[in-house]
């Protein structure tokens, strides 16, 4: 005879009506959670809270939003910056309680960002920008930890693609961009690696690429006085007897296509030490070509001393306005250093 008792059909119902119960609860749970997703926030992130800043006792939804209000004061010794990790209170967006910081609102029980760092304070909605927190650097970064890896020695984290392919400078994200001087450590903003080992904004570097890192004007200051100067006194006496627009408007006629040849050299140096921020050797082989292909006068055929910006030694190099070659590395990107014209 089978001792076991048949199970009563009133208590399975029951127990499935509790499943189904608990079900419901963990579906309201993750209603609850997720209201207001991607609702709330600022310009810069989306995220159901905000932040009670310790080191002014103000309310502001993120660091960047607190930081631009401070850097704005009219009295430059109230001008200061949020430290994320000091951060202590919350204040909910949706029921407006202040609390200490957490996943989960206290009262509501929203969650307040789908990403959450406990260590650097930081809420965001938006996940697909794949943040991720690097213990090295000791802030949350973008851009999917698989994507990125940290350089010990340049102390920051950059894409894989650089992983045993760039120079190393020490601490050289821990610096001000050369362009727009924002500090390049926990920027929002994207950056690259030039090839003297030099970070800047990838945005500023495409800029400055396509602008001039010296106006015309400079590089007329800079490569012409010299030479205008020692023009024929009969010339210089002639070209002043034309009206004044139209003397402007000769000179930058005939220095334009100087300006072009010499404007592409500067554009393409590191602002920091003015090594070339990338390879230039074909542009050098071109330029070479143009110098053979225009001559000096006999009068500016002289030798001048010149200093290589990229290898940092010296040299000989006859005078010519589009540019001297360093005999060491072949590089154009040099500069004067001694005239030798009064020696000849």
């Amino acid at each position: 005879m089978n001792t076991e008792e048949e199970p009563n059909p009133e208590i399975q119902q029951v127990c499935v009506g509790g499943d189904d119960r608990n079900n419901m609860v963990q579906d309201n749970k993750s209603m609850k959670e997720d209201f207001g997703k991607m609702q709330y926030g600022c310009e810069h992130y989306r995220r159901r809270c905000k932040l009670r800043t310790p080191c002014c006792n103000q309310i502001f939804t993120c660091r960047h939003c607190h930081n631009e209000a401070a850097s704005a004061l009219s009295n430059p010794k109230e001008r200061h910056e949020l430290v994320r990790q000091d951060v202590k209170q919350v204040i909910c967006a949706v029921c407006n309680t202040e609390q200490e910081v957490a996943e989960f609102c206290s009262k509501c029980g929203i969650k307040f960002g789908e990403y959450f760092c406990q260590i650097c304070k930081f809420y965001d909605d938006d996940t697909s920008k794949e943040q991720f927190h690097c213990d090295d650097c000791g802030i949350c970064r973008v851009g999917g930890r698989d994507k990125f890896f940290h350089c010990a020695k340049c102390g920051s984290c950059y894409s894989v693609d650089l992983q045993d392919n760039h120079s190393c400078v020490e601490n050289s994200m821990k610096h001000h961009c050369p362009i727009c001087y924002e500090f390049l450590f926990d920027s929002v903003k994207g950056t690259t690696i030039m090839k003297c080992g030099h970070t800047i904004h990838a945005g500023c570097f495409s800029e400055m690429i396509r602008q001039n890192q010296l106006s015309p004007v400079a590089l007329f200051l800079t490569f012409h006085v010299s030479v205008l100067l020692d023009r024929q006194v009969a010339v210089l006496v002639c070209v002043l007897s034309f009206p004044f627009l139209f003397l402007v408007d000769l000179l930058f006629t005939i220095l334009t296509p100087f300006l072009l040849r010499l404007d592409s050299q500067f554009r393409y140096r590191c602002p920091i030490c003015s090594k070339s921020a990338l390879n230039m050797s074909e542009y050098w082989e071109t330029l070479e070509q143009e110098i053979a292909g225009a001559p000096m006068p006999e009068v500016y055929r002289y030798e001048v001393s010149v200093l290589c910006n990229d290898c940092n030694s010296t040299s000989k190099a006859f005078f010519h306005i589009f540019g001297h070659k360093c005999k060491q590395c072949n590089s154009y990107n040099t500069r004067v250093i001694e005239n030798g014209r009064n020696n000849q």
